[in-house]
């Protein structure tokens, strides 16, 4: 793909995401042949204008980390992207539904490392002796698309529908939990919407930032030390509404909660 296309899709996207507007997939009129590997071209053209804009990386982000997802779409790798600083809300804070298109939220088990892992040939064992810390997060997903309707593709150049993040306070040692077996519940204005476990990530969620560190070593990076890691949503994905509470229970690993408004 000539740079100048490669360009051409970042800023799609790009736009779409600081206009808050819905756009057709990349696929269906302005490129249907997008393959995987140019679909992260068009990522890291996104990820250098907003690093550009002054933003910095908080840290890299897991999507399509279950197995049956993966097996459905034919693809032998979960995906990648990035959430920036940007992103963040704290914890118990609130964010406007008018910054977001259709936002949802996923529980995910967040990871912090104490020492790089750079592949190929990362295991999961690998990251759990080099995992300083876990901790409860629950991600937001915005995707740019119209009705989140995408292929893999599309959804890789849109950053993996990264739109935002909230880190709970609670960090274990991963020694401390059988992370596997750890059981998320999430609820919004305290009526459950659905229920997980860590396997559903992979069977293990260190085993989804191993598959990260092999991703990356394709291209010379590495998952880095201190940066928190999103290993990819436990449970379904749920649509967010002005007024709500949402609020995601860890066995063993606490809770993460934020307020939604208008």
């Amino acid at each position: 793909m000539e740079k100048s296309k490669v360009k051409e899709l970042a800023d799609y996207v790009h736009n779409a995401e600081k206009e808050n507007k819905e756009i057709l997939k990349i696929t269906a009129e302005l490129y249907p042949s997008l393959s995987i590997d140019e679909a992260y071209l068009v990522q890291e053209e996104l990820v250098r204008q907003k690093l550009e804009e002054g933003y910095q990386i908080t840290g890299p982000k897991m999507g399509i980390t279950s197995e049956a997802k993966m097996k459905q779409m034919d693809v032998d790798d979960p995906i990648y992207g990035y959430v920036f600083d940007n992103m963040i809300v704290e914890e118990g804070d609130s964010i406007s539904i008018s910054d977001y298109i259709h936002p949802k939220v996923e529980p995910e088990i967040g990871f912090i490392l104490g020492e790089d892992l750079e592949g190929p040939g990362v295991t999961t064992l690998d990251v759990l002796r080099a995992t300083e810390h876990v901790f409860p997060a629950i991600e937001i997903i915005d995707s740019r698309y119209e009705n989140f309707n995408f292929t893999l593709p599309d959804v890789i150049a849109d950053n993996t529908s990264a739109a935002g993040a909230v880190f709970g306070t609670c960090l274990r040692k991963p020694e401390e939990l059988e992370l596997d077996v750890v059981g998320v519940t999430l609820s919004i204005n305290g009526e459950v919407q659905s229920l997980g476990a860590g396997a559903a990530v992979l069977d293990h969620p260190a085993k989804s930032i191993a598959r990260l560190a092999n991703m990356l070593s394709r291209k010379g990076e590495k998952v880095k030390a201190g940066q928190p890691i999103l290993s990819g949503g436990i449970t379904a994905a749920v649509r967010l509404s002005p007024g709500d509470f949402v609020s995601a229970k860890y066995g063993g690993l606490g809770d993460v909660s934020f307020f939604v408004k208008e």
